[in-house]
């Protein structure tokens, strides 16, 4: 008689969607964690990576962490993804503040 092993359960990774709407609001979709934000940039962590938004007046409009979604709103001037190649050749904070 042999046993068979339990299934593993894994959690789908989330997906990860930016939605913008006329440079004035984002919703951003697979957020794993938001790093730091003030009204100038946000840095996410994302389900593909770090992700930064830079802009005028940003706010967050709207966070649900057990979703992984963000609404944030203000004038967007930048959104820029950080790979970990670059975090490692530059540095992460050198990347972020050339």
């Amino acid at each position: 008689m042999s046993f068979s092993e339990e299934p593993v359960f894994r959690q789908p990774e989330a997906t990860h969607e930016v939605v913008m709407k006329s440079r004035k609001s984002l919703e951003i979709t697979g957020v794993k964690e938001v790093e730091s934000f003030d009204n100038e940039e946000f840095l996410l962590e994302t389900s593909m990576g770090f992700l930064s938004v830079r802009g005028n007046q940003l706010h967050i409009k709207n966070l649900d962490v057990h979703e992984g979604v963000i609404s944030i709103e203000g004038k967007v001037d930048d959104l820029v993804y950080v790979d970990a190649a670059q975090e490692k050749s530059k540095g992460f904070l050198g990347k972020l503040f050339k």
